[in-house]
């Protein structure tokens, strides 16, 4: 929890608004405890000892009131800035996420984290975060500063009670380090359950018709079973934990307060205390042990707080970030369109890899070209796209246009003149029309229908229940990964941009679908520069030059007679 807090406060302004609401509030509950404690030992000392009634314990009574308020006061001001301290650094949190996944690496999915994960990193935290600063960060404070205040004044009332008091303290905190250490282990490892839960059960629904045209639905019932047993246990355990831990520091703090108790009976009966100070410095004993022994009960609460920012955190980090070295005042000074683009010597390894994806490739595009780039499955075609489009910058080389390096542009700018085609298209949920005009608002009805034709997708549209208005997507009309690739492929031509990245267009598609489209793409993508990624070797002949990579080298030449046949014979199997 502390390496949580130190990267919050140092990420976050809320966070460090929180912080120091915190221990301003903190110090104002301290100086509330010593002042009820006294107030009420010389209530209870006057009315006893002194035999005073009420109308001359008045003044006192309307201080310990006013005392009882502010403290009342004080707590609501925790709760309060708590919640309000969790919601904003939980929308800091998620938009950073948001930010890194989506806008700065599209597509981009670090270590391989499943989307449930992700999810459930991003909403599963909110009500931990509250716990974190509404309970957990408080308490923090509380223990921080109540302990020291309740010692310092029970040393100048009661200097044997204070030493006293003093070596019973360090043990609770020690117990509580070696408590929180088991905690933080346990709790990560039931955050992990719950995570890998949300995921499989994310991706069972998403599969569920695939799965149940196998007949292969019942099947994922044992899984979930076991993975759901698995966070019942971790849970479990979490919670033995706590129950475990809990009793030991009320056993603890009673054994304190019982001791201190019989010190102050013998100093009282020995007359080396008056009843007010004995019953000041035996009012103060509990309120010394209560903030550790809260503070060990919210760190539990708050535990969650601490892996689902974790997880957050990883991925952020683990989510590249390109370099911006130069200036990125130079945005018109070059079209993709009428520029070469071009990779010097560039080279690229992703975190952890023992070899790079790329190593020193030089490659042109053209100015109203077609350049196929094959190769084998894993050899970088991909990251050559991603370095394209500004989504990576290279370990060293260059990615130009003209004469200027990309790195330099303004991104918003350079995206503004390309379009992607991914090897995974997403479709939003909206009418196929929307879907099409998604970068290009603008296009006419006509626009759509010549975008569809283009892509061989006019057919089986022409076909849906709606035609271009029929609802796809999340909530709609489900399409196979061919289909969907089709209207990807149609929203890419539709597009007004300059430089098109199309990767592997005709993936999942029948051969003869695929051959329509090879006929049909030349005049949709006349005069823009094109970087055409594929294995097939006859969309790849339409092409006015055909590059080769692999091993990280960029070669001129078509594809190897071998990985020609064992495409074709692929297809003509799936066929």
């Amino acid at each position: 929890m502390p390496a949580l807090d130190r990267r919050l406060t140092r990420e976050s302004t809320a966070a460090r608004r929180q912080l120091y609401t915190s221990a301003t509030l903190a110090a104002a509950d301290a100086i509330l405890i010593v002042a009820q404690a006294a107030l009420l030992a010389a209530i209870i000392a006057g009315a006893v000892a002194d035999h005073r009634g009420l109308g001359a314990l008045r003044t006192r009574l309307l201080a310990l009131a006013a005392v009882l308020l502010a403290r009342a006061a004080v707590h609501a001001g925790f709760g309060l800035s708590g919640r309000i301290g969790a919601i904003n650094v939980m929308s800091h949190l998620r938009a950073r996420l948001v930010t890194a996944l989506l806008l700065d690496r599209p597509g981009h999915r670090p270590g391989g984290t499943r989307t449930g994960e992700l999810a459930t990193a991003a909403t599963a935290g909110v009500e931990a975060l509250e716990a974190y600063f509404a309970g957990y960060l408080p308490q923090l404070m509380l223990a921080a500063v109540v302990p020291i205040a309740v010692l310092a004044w029970v040393a100048t009332l009661d200097p044997l009670v204070a030493a006293l008091l003093a070596a019973t303290v360090p043990i609770l905190v020690a117990f509580m380090v070696l408590v929180g250490n088991d905690t933080r282990v346990k709790t990560r490892r039931r955050y992990a359950a719950l995570a890998l839960l949300s995921a499989h059960f994310l991706d069972v629904i998403s599969g569920l018709e695939t799965l149940r045209s196998y007949r292969r639905e019942k099947a994922q019932h044992a899984t979930l079973a076991a993975v759901g047993d698995r966070y019942r246990s971790e849970t479990m355990a979490t919670l033995r934990l706590a129950f475990m831990s809990a009793l030991v520091l009320e056993l603890c703090a009673m054994l304190g307060t019982a001791v201190a108790a019989a010190a102050i009976g013998v100093e009282l009966c020995a007359g080396a205390l008056s009843l007010q100070t004995g019953l000041t410095v035996l009012i103060l004993v509990p309120e010394l042990y209560a903030p550790l022994r809260e503070l060990g009960q919210q760190f539990h609460a708050s535990a969650d707080a601490s892996a689902a920012s974790e997880r957050i955190f990883a991925a952020v980090d683990a989510t590249p970030t390109p370099s911006r070295s130069g200036p990125r005042s130079i945005v018109d000074a070059c079209d993709p369109g009428a520029d070469v683009v071009a990779m010097r010597r560039a080279c690229f390894a992703y975190p952890g890899s023992p070899a790079p994806v790329l190593d020193e490739v030089d490659l042109e595009l053209r100015p109203g070209q077609i350049t196929a780039l094959q190769g084998p499955s894993g050899a970088g075609k991909s990251t050559i796209a991603r370095l394209l489009m500004a989504l990576d910058a290279p370990s060293s080389g260059a990615v130009l246009c003209g004469t200027q390096d990309i790195d330099s542009f303004d991104r918003e700018r350079w995206w503004s003149q390309l379009a992607w085609l991914p090897q995974r298209c997403t479709m939003f949920a909206c009418t196929v029309a929307d879907n099409v005009r998604l970068g290009a608002p603008a296009a006419s009805t006509g626009d759509v229908h010549a975008a569809l034709a283009a892509a061989g997708a006019d057919r089986f549209v022409a076909g849906l229940p709606d035609g271009i208005d029929t609802i796809v997507g999340e909530g709609g009309r489900r399409l196979s990964a061919g289909q969907a690739r089709r209207i990807g492929l149609a929203r890419l031509i539709a597009r007004d941009a300059r430089l098109l990245i199309v990767d592997e267009p005709t993936a999942h598609l029948d051969p003869d679908t695929a051959a329509m489209i090879a006929r049909r793409l030349p005049d949709a993508m006349r005069g823009r520069t094109v970087l055409l990624i594929t294995h097939d070797p006859r969309l790849a002949a339409i092409a006015d030059r055909q590059l080769w990579l692999e091993d990280g080298r960029i070669t001129p030449g078509v594809a190897p007679a071998a990985i020609a046949a064992d495409h074709l014979e692929r297809e003509v199997l799936a066929a």
